[in-house]
């Protein structure tokens, strides 16, 4: 039975124009289907019967026959939450092992590589920057419409932005290392 409440706000609609009508003509099945839908969706659960025949073969049906049982499943649940953590599998026997020398080797030689790339796009974010600044102060012949200086500014303003988003990047990476 359709929602009381939707047909009288449909019926208290003020006159409209063809369109309109045509419309609001062509939504109601929409409507009234999107509102029968989920009662539907309990009748569509059937019951599940087992059946053994004479070779010992099991045919699970919806269909109630004779000799069937009928199961009774319980409620069912479905868990659309992921597991919190997901299990690692434990490494193979065989597989490779690094010693905490090697290993505290290979971290501190990775410590300075990204400080070494920290300090790199640190000077680049001080010139995107200048170059900025620089930009914003001059405006060149060719830009005779205002456009096209905002564009260039624009463009300078991305690569500071750029930059900063590198710097911010490899920060994270570092203090993660420590």
């Amino acid at each position: 039975m359709p929602c009381p409440f939707l047909l009288r706000e449909l019926a208290a609609l003020p006159t409209l124009g063809h369109w309109e009508e045509y419309i609001v003509s062509q939504m109601k099945p929409i409507l009234l289907a999107g509102l029968l839908l989920p009662m539907l969706i309990g009748v569509a659960q059937a019951d599940i019967y087992k059946y053994v025949d004479e070779n010992g073969r099991v045919t699970y049906t919806n269909i109630p026959r004779k000799g069937a049982k009928k199961l009774d499943l319980g409620p069912t649940t479905v868990n659309t939450v992921p597991s919190s953590r997901a299990k690692s599998a434990p490494s193979p026997s065989d597989f490779p092992r690094v010693n905490e020398d090697e290993q505290k080797k290979r971290d501190d030689l990775r410590k300075k590589l990204l400080q070494d790339e920290l300090t790199a796009e640190q000077q680049r974010l001080a010139d995107a920057k200048k170059n900025l600044e620089e930009g914003k102060a001059v405006r060149l012949g060719n830009e005779r419409n205002y456009q096209k200086y905002l564009d260039r500014v624009q463009g300078l303003q991305d690569e500071v932005t750029l930059h900063e988003k590198n710097v911010q990047a490899l920060q994270k990476e570092l203090g993660g290392l420590n």
